[in-house]
């Protein structure tokens, strides 16, 4: 789940996986163009917007360059902020906090999806708006959060595991892409922070949080 299974060796194709490995693959981090789309929109006064990432797990090269890029065409200054420990969270947030930044994407990382509670917890005291990349960001009280469902990866990942047990092999179980994308909005954080939810983002939403 996450990352390229081609490019990582994993799999021969995600038709035809060729091995013993099968599953689901996320690709999140194809989605953080599109997040900084949405938070400059929800924020459009913005003018610096942090990212977040584990060093650990950086983003793929062109995937950062289609980022600055989107940035860059929109005015904004993009700002790399690096966390693999929950006292370097804690860092990055007083990082932010210096660089005056409007805003927050966080970067697809299961370290930094596993620290859900405290990043809530800390754009909610430093009252920075923030987006995530799943709906159990939202619903836990993040602003705003954009990506594929989780339920729906689930539900896929317990029916090839139930027809793996039933013999079929993992090479004849094509590698899934998600299909679902979820934009949920949680209008009582928003509220908390004073902003105000523009009707383009609304109108859009799966969900909206009250």
């Amino acid at each position: 789940m996450g990352g390229d299974p081609i490019a990582a060796g994993l799999v021969a194709s995600l038709a035809r996986p060729g091995g013993n490995l099968t599953g689901m693959v996320f690709m999140t981090a194809e989605m953080v163009p599109k997040r900084l789309e949405l938070v400059s929109e929800l924020v459009p006064q913005a003018g610096v917007i942090a990212l977040l990432v584990n060093p650990n797990n950086p983003l793929p090269e062109p995937i950062m360059r289609e980022v600055q890029d989107a940035a860059h065409a929109k005015g904004l200054q993009l700002r790399i902020l690096k966390a693999a420990t929950e006292a370097e969270i804690d860092s990055a947030f007083a990082t932010l906090v210096q660089l005056h930044a409007g805003a927050l994407i966080l970067g697809p990382d299961p370290f930094l999806n596993s620290r859900r509670e405290q990043l809530i917890a800390l754009a909610s005291r430093h009252a920075v708006p923030a987006i995530y990349d799943f709906r159990e960001h939202a619903e836990a009280g993040g602003l705003i959060s954009y990506g594929p469902s989780l339920a729906a990866a689930n539900r896929q990942s317990g029916t090839y595991a139930g027809k793996i047990l039933k013999g079929t092999k993992p090479a004849d179980l094509p590698v899934q892409q998600p299909t679902t994308f979820e934009l949920v909005v949680n209008l009582n954080t928003a509220k908390a922070l004073g902003l105000t939810v523009p009707p383009s983002i609304l109108a859009r939403a799966d969900e909206v949080i009250e």
